[in-house]
This record gives structure tokens, sequence and C-alpha cells, in this order.
């Protein structure tokens, strides 16, 4: 299991994948999210890409130390596409994720067994086409300097692996950091307690 402050999801936008079974084709997309309202986009775009298919069926997951999904039929029987789809979400552990499969329906039913087989088939091929990557959740911070303690500032950037964001380097400079949640409390203190440095938590 991840530890509280790090997360597995996808790097980039899966290729697209097919699985085909009984004449029906699902066509699998997984893509990287960071808000619900990314997805009507995303589906929006599949539907010009698939004017002709039949179902749009999706799950998706937000969120780290509190997850919330959800999970989309579209027209197929209840349970038989958006949970195995949110399954696979679950299974490879991913989160910050949608997942997509659209079925081309083939002139055979092929049952609600069937279509959970399928669709749970067609969401694994999309996220195993995809690049897994691990990431830190993170706490942001302004921190403000004069020029002359540039060196002190880095080399405390340097020691936590802390990500620069942001930067204003005038006489008097200005960076915007992403500290990592579990060092983000000794971080605070330390430029805090370092004279003539001020640092200030932002809203992430």
């Amino acid at each position: 299991m991840s530890n509280e402050d790090t997360y597995k999801t996808i790097k980039n936008a899966s290729e697209v994948t097919l699985f085909k079974e009984k004449s029906s084709k699902f066509f699998g997309y997984a893509f990287p999210i960071s808000h619900e309202d990314e997805v009507k986009n995303i589906l929006e775009n599949l539907k010009k890409q698939h004017h002709t298919a039949r179902h749009f069926c999706f799950a998706y997951q937000l969120g780290v130390s509190e997850k919330r999904f959800r999970v989309n039929d579209d027209g197929e029987p209840s349970n038989s596409a958006g949970m195995p789809i949110y399954g696979q979400i679950q299974a490879f552990d991913l989160t910050n994720i949608l997942v997509v499969s659209v079925r081309y329906f083939g002139g055979t039913k092929l049952g609600v067994g069937g279509l959970m087989s399928a669709y749970k088939i067609s969401a694994q091929f999309a996220i195993e086409a995809s690049e897994i990557i691990e990431k830190t959740v993170d706490n942001y911070f302004l921190i403000s300097f004069n020029y002359d303690l540039m060196n002190k500032v880095l080399r405390i950037i340097k020691e936590f692996d802390i990500l620069i964001i942001a930067q204003k380097l005038e006489m008097n400079c200005e960076y915007e950091i992403a500290v990592r949640k579990s060092n983000s409390g000794k971080v605070y203190q330390i430029f805090k307690e370092l004279y003539q440095v001020s640092i200030k938590k932002l809203e992430s």
C-alpha cells in the first residue's frame, strides 16, 4: 500500500486499445485527470471521434487520502460496465485517472456476464497501455528572502528535494515551492527560523 503522501497515477493519456467480443468492439482509453471538470471535455472529444458508437462507459477516481469516484454505464445494464472499469482502477491502485471504454455493438448480445468481462478487459488493456508513475502529495509555500541568502535557501531546497514552481529574482527574491507532505512541517520550521526569510503556506 502507498504511503499517505504518495500515490500512483498515469503519466499521459494512453494509446487507444481494442478488444473484440462477438463482433462488438470495445475501444479503451485512460487519461490522467486532476478535476471532475475535465471528464466532460474528454467524453465530448471521444464522441466526435466515435460518432457511430453506442455506449461511452467510464469510471474515474480522484483524490489521495479521501478518494472519490464515479461510474457510468451509459445505457448498458446496471453495473455491467462502469463498475468493472472501476474495478480495474482499484486493481492497479490508481487515482486521478479516467478510464473510458467505447463500445460499437456488433449485433450479438453479450449478456450481463459477457459485458462485465468485456468492459473489465477493455479497461485493463487501456491501463496496461499507460505509463504508471508514482507522485508525491505536496504542500505549497511562498518564500521571500534577500538575494544574499540565495545559497542558503538553495541548499535547503536541494537537501529536501523541493520543487521550485515559480521564481522572482530581484533584490528581494520569491520562490513558490512544492514540498512533499511528510517533509512540509520540518521545511516550514527551517525557513521560519532562518533570519530574513519569510514563508507562508499557499492553498493547493
